[in-house]
């Protein structure tokens, strides 16, 4: 893996072009034209950051880590015979591991880009572009970096922070910096953006909304930042994260998709509730494309019959929350034994599950999606990192604020909205057991589980803990003839494995022992950014 400074270093020879012309998604190669007569005009400037939406960049985040660390970590899903992801379930990760190691070369790619992009619009577009191309361009390579870097400090907490490529040359030595100071910047990045992006664009392309949301859901967690672990969190950042949730959810014009189900459908791709969704495009094979379509039980389902070699499969912890009215979400979400999927292998007359696996991102063959060129590495579904939903829930949350409990009615609309949409019963009171149970079956699967357990974790260290401690993290048999779920006993595939009790620590990974080889000054305390 290669280390930031040499990630950066090789991004300066590069320029982070991609073509939108036709196809937002048709990227030529970056090193096609220099970026001194690069950035000329606005189309110019789309065209670069256009690449920062998916693709290489974020290609090593996305493949392992995102649902290994928002969903096999967080105690949703157990991955099998994968040393690297099983150290994730069971709570043994060390400095060596593949996926974290992943995670953070691919983040700090996708900043080195960024700050390149910025870099060259800043130093080269000409008079001629106006200021406000000019901002909003930069505007989307800066959500993209809050994005990394939020990612980065749910993960780590305390990470160098990096904003000009060109000086880790003369100093590639780098601190890590105080966490609080990591969010600062993402705060930071988001508000500049919130500012100068449209309300609308090309679909798949950000928006103030888009920023605005990623901001209330950074306030939220900075809320828990430095107190004193008594469940009380900073009310100013509560009132932050309010104000940006709820202008969201008033004022963007934006509504929940009707189906829950054809979200996660490439037919779908970009419909208005994703307010940021990672663009794929088949056909770009390996380290390059959405390859989330791999976890699929079965070759029937995959492109040109191969790969489906790793599947998730659902912990009983997870599967419990479902009642039998929320069949809607839990059928798009997991697989059980004798669910029958008419739209997958359609040619071959559907597929019906035989055993218990993700549903969510096993989007059938490249007959199925009418995509010749999909293969293993590359599926054309874009899947969401921030939707509406999961904005109306933090809205809720922020809402509760430091309340034992709430029946405000702006809490309860929206949080409501969200369960009606599933066919589910509304709420008449929320408390924050109410919300999380909420968000964990609405975005499971999505990434977005680990983090709000981080977000608990700094505000109220015990209840995050013995929520951890008290999982069911095993996986389970269903028969669909009486429909009960058994736990898979011990001595059996998939039975319990010994998974170490969770402490305070175990909610930051330890740092990736080749890059504190390649940087020792990463094992020292963090210092801070701003001065």
């Amino acid at each position: 893996m290669k280390s930031i400074n040499k990630i950066i270093i090789l991004l300066l020879l590069l320029v982070a072009i991609a073509g939108c012309d036709q196809n937002f998604l048709d990227r030529p190669s970056q090193s096609q034209i220099a970026a001194n007569n690069f950035y000329q005009t606005t189309t110019d400037i789309r065209l670069a950051t256009a690449s920062l939406y998916g693709g290489a960049s974020w290609w090593q985040w996305h493949q392992a880590p995102f649902l290994n660390v928002g969903d096999v970590l967080s105690g949703n899903g157990r991955i099998g015979y994968y040393t690297d992801g099983i150290q994730l379930f069971t709570r043994t990760i060390t400095g060596s591991n593949g996926i974290m190691i992943a995670a953070w070369t691919g983040l700090y790619n996708e900043i080195a880009q960024c700050n390149a992009t910025i870099t060259g619009i800043q130093q080269n577009a000409p008079s001629t572009v106006s200021a406000t191309d000019k901002n909003a361009a930069i505007a989307e390579a800066r959500f993209m970096r809050g994005v990394a870097y939020f990612n980065l400090a749910v993960t780590w907490g305390a990470v160098p922070i990096i904003e000009d490529n060109s000086a880790l040359i003369k100093n590639p030595l780098l601190n890590r910096n105080i966490v609080s100071d990591v969010y600062k910047f993402v705060a930071n990045d988001l508000t500049f953006a919130a500012q100068n992006l449209p309300t609308t664009d090309v679909a798949g392309r950000v928006t103030t909304w888009s920023a605005q949301g990623m901001l209330s859901k950074v306030y939220l967690t900075m809320a828990g930042l430095d107190q004193n672990g008594d469940g009380m969190r900073n009310q100013a950042y509560l009132d932050s994260a309010k104000l940006y949730a709820g202008n969201v959810c008033k004022n963007s014009g934006i509504e929940l998709f009707a189906s829950y189900y054809n979200l996660f459908s490439p037919k779908y791709n970009d419909v208005p509730e994703n307010l940021f969704a990672l663009q794929w495009k088949a056909g770009t094979g390996y380290g390059g494309g959405n390859t989330l379509n791999n976890y699929a039980p079965s070759t029937d389902i995959m492109p040109y019959k191969g790969g489906a070699w790793q599947r998730i499969n659902p912990t009983i912890d997870l599967y419990a929350l479902y009642t039998p009215q929320d069949s809607i979400r839990r059928k798009a979400t997991m697989m059980l034994n004798g669910d029958y999927y008419p739209e997958l292998n359609a040619a071959g007359g559907g597929y019906k599950s035989t055993g218990q696996c993700m549903k969510k991102h096993i989007i059938g063959n490249e007959v199925d999606n009418s995509s010749p060129l999909m293969d293993l590495w590359s599926s054309p579904e874009h899947d969401a990192i921030l939707r509406l939903a999961d904005v109306y829930l933090i809205y809720a949350e922020a809402i509760l604020g430091n309340n034992a409990s709430t029946t405000d009615a702006d809490a309860l609309l929206y949080f409501n909205k969200v369960r009606a949409r599933a066919g589910v019963d509304p709420v008449a009171s929320l408390d924050i057991d109410v919300i999380y149970r909420e968000r964990r079956i609405e975005l499971a699967y999505e990434g977005q589980y680990w983090t709000d357990l981080v977000r608990l974790s700094y505000y109220n260290p015990q209840k995050a803990i013995d929520i951890l401690n008290n999982q069911q993290r095993i996986t389970f048999s269903y028969d669909p003839d009486t429909a009960v779920a058994t736990p898979t006993p011990a001595g059996t595939d998939g039975g319990p494995m010994t998974v170490l009790p969770a402490t305070i620590s175990s909610f930051s990974m330890p740092l990736p022992a080749s890059e504190v080889t390649s940087d020792p000054k990463l094992a020292d305390a963090p210092v801070p950014y701003y001065k």
